[in-house]
């Protein structure tokens, strides 16, 4: 797992966070896999693209889930720029080896209706150019719902935790073998 605050379980218990819970399902559902998560709060795909290979060389995943881009986008990074380094950090996850789950995001209105749409529209562009899987937006069925989240608004609960696994689950689900 190779993302942000929101798979780092910002602000609940790690054992509680999706992530966490993922590792959980595999074991239940007597899937050989073991999951790391590497993941870091406020972390923005300049700083994943700077630390995959490292990543990579050290613990040679089968899969990898890519769940970043949101603080570029609440930042008002360049959309360009954030889509070559999720671009480079899918390459070398493949490169590897590994088989890919693009996990996308998208932002609140006020960053304006252009920004808004490529921003959301960059992920399924990645996954069609470098051919991999994407759940479209993590959050889908339950942003909209401010109980759903802790008071920074910004990150998801505790108790919202095994929603985002179910969305994860289905997309990432066929990538298991």
């Amino acid at each position: 797992m190779f993302g942000d605050s929101l798979s780092a379980a910002y602000g609940i218990a790690r054992s509680r966070g999706w992530v966490a819970l993922l590792e959980e399902r595999l074991k239940r559902e007597r899937l050989d896999y073991s999951v790391v998560n590497a993941s870091i709060s406020g972390e923005t795909s300049a700083g994943g693209a700077a630390r995959i290979n490292a990543t990579l060389e050290s613990r040679r995943p089968a899969v990898v889930i890519v769940e970043l881009g949101a603080n570029d986008g609440l930042r008002g990074l360049p959309l360009a720029q954030m889509k070559a380094n999720l671009g480079a950090i899918i390459e070398r996850s493949k490169n590897s080896g590994a088989r890919v789950l693009l996990v996308g995001m998208k932002l609140p209105p006020n960053y304006g209706p252009d920004y808004t749409a490529g921003f959301e529209s960059a992920y399924g562009e990645l996954a069609r150019r470098h051919k991999v899987a994407l759940l479209p937006f993590l959050l889908a069925g339950f942003a909209e719902k401010p109980e759903y989240f802790q008071p920074d608004q910004m990150h998801p609960s505790a108790e919202v935790q095994p929603l985002i696994l179910e969305r994860v689950w289905k997309a990432l689900r066929p990538l298991l073998k």
